[in-house]
């Protein structure tokens, strides 16, 4: 125990860094589509608008690795932060709603090479043994992180001035703790190729669940702000809603991983798709009370942040030794940050030509399909399972090698426990 705490506080500036990151992140990817919604954008608009942060995202993962290795680390991270800070700026002087997209575009390709970086550091310093407990409080950091960013929203005097010059200030202040760190950079390895049909052959279940998980996430960030505040017309109870969202997801990651440890990850996939289809429905039929809609949220996190976990544990359970399982957990990464893309701008049309309960509707269809196709798919043997690994709620390219589970002797060891 002494050895791990001493391994953190050797990187406890990139845990700083993340933390101030993951609260930006949090306030960002929320308050735009609310301050659009309240500019008078249409909810098509501002679901092509968010989609362009999941779009640059994927661009990151697989343009940003050559630029890290030919500058640096430390110079790239620089690079990118200056990046997010020039476009949270001109949001908050210049209104164009074409122009918007682009500069989410860009931010959401800065964020998202901001992780390679940081993840890429983590790994280069998490020993064999230590990755686990390590990746653990990352996870940690980032959730607490995200949802505090929630509740910066619900300041009463928080104007689009204010968070946009707060946002600049929180990617300003990661720097820092880079700018200073003394850890030795590492060598990021390069990007390999992958084929989704392929893949879908080797893995069906977990690409399913990787995407359909993306789009839970990606329309939860995205869009749900838009319904809840065209409900309530309240800034301070959405942020409050969408932060014990964020907590609900965080506390389901233990049990959920416990039990799909035990009982295996298709029925626990399973359950979190049903779960969410009745938890959605819900939404839709229930009366608009504040302190049930709070409760409906945490009930929501607890299955909709745990799919895409579990489908990267299912994905380790059916490869063997033979397969790349690093390229196919980038892969299954790159399919939920699809899945993230897709759903804005999905639900903005559903939002335009139906009415805004198509959002539930939609959680509803695509929880019931994963949950009936999970139980469709072969169960695996217990002797074949191996670990449930929690992760955080955004993670950049790099986040497969951090995975513990490439370790057999690690696996072995936590398969006894």
């Amino acid at each position: 125990m002494e050895q791990i705490k001493n391994s953190l506080f050797l990187i406890s500036s990139l845990f700083f860094s993340i933390a101030f990151l993951a609260i930006g992140y949090g306030m960002m990817i929320t308050f735009i589509g609310v301050y659009l919604k309240q500019m008078g954008a249409s909810n098509l608009s501002i679901g092509l608008i968010n989609s362009a942060f999941f779009l640059g995202a994927m661009a990151s993962s697989i343009f940003s690795q050559k630029i890290i290795s030919s500058i640096g680390h430390i110079r790239s991270f620089a690079t990118f932060a200056a990046l997010m800070v020039i476009t949270f700026l001109l949001h908050s002087i210049f209104l164009n709603e074409l122009f918007w997209g682009v500069l989410r575009l860009i931010s959401g390709f800065a964020f998202y090479a901001l992780l390679i970086i940081l993840e890429s550091w983590l790994n280069e310093k998490s020993s064999n043994e230590k990755r686990g407990e390590i990746l653990a409080v990352y996870t940690i950091i980032f959730y607490l992180s995200t949802a505090l960013g929630q509740l910066i929203l619900s300041i009463p005097t928080a104007s689009e001035y204010f968070i946009f010059t707060v946002g600049s200030v929180l990617v300003l202040l990661s720097l820092i703790f880079i700018a200073m760190t003394k850890i030795k950079e590492p060598i990021l390895k390069p990007f390999g190729q992958y084929s989704f049909p392929k893949l879908y052959f080797i893995v069906p279940l977990a690409l399913a669940g990787s995407f359909i998980g993306g789009f839970f996430v990606g329309g939860f960030f995205t869009m749900v702000p838009l319904y809840i505040l065209n409900l309530f017309d309240s800034t301070q109870m959405l942020s409050i809603f969408m932060a014990v969202t964020i907590l609900g997801g965080l506390v389901s990651q233990w049990p959920i991983g416990k039990l799909s440890d035990k009982y295996g990850r298709r029925k626990l996939i399973a359950f979190c798709g049903f779960f969410t289809a009745f938890v959605s429905f819900l939404f839709v039929i229930l009366p608009h009370f504040e302190i049930l809609y709070y409760i409906l949220g945490v009930l929501l996190g607890v299955s909709i942040f745990a799919i895409y976990p579990l489908s990267l544990s299912r994905a380790n359970d059916v490869l063997d030794e033979n397969k790349d399982i690093v390229e196919i957990s980038r892969a299954l990464l790159f399919t939920y940050g699809l899945g993230s893309f897709v759903a804005p701008i999905v639900i903005g049309f559903g939002f335009k030509f139906i009415n805004e309960d198509i959002i539930f509707l939609l959680f509803v269809v695509l929880g019931l399909f994963l949950a009936l196709y999970s139980l469709s798919r072969q169960r695996i043997a217990d002797d074949d399972m191996s670990v449930f690994v929690n992760v955080p709620v955004a993670s950049g390219a790099v986040m497969p090698e951090f995975d513990p589970r490439q370790d057999e002797q690690w696996v072995e060891e936590h398969t006894k426990n």
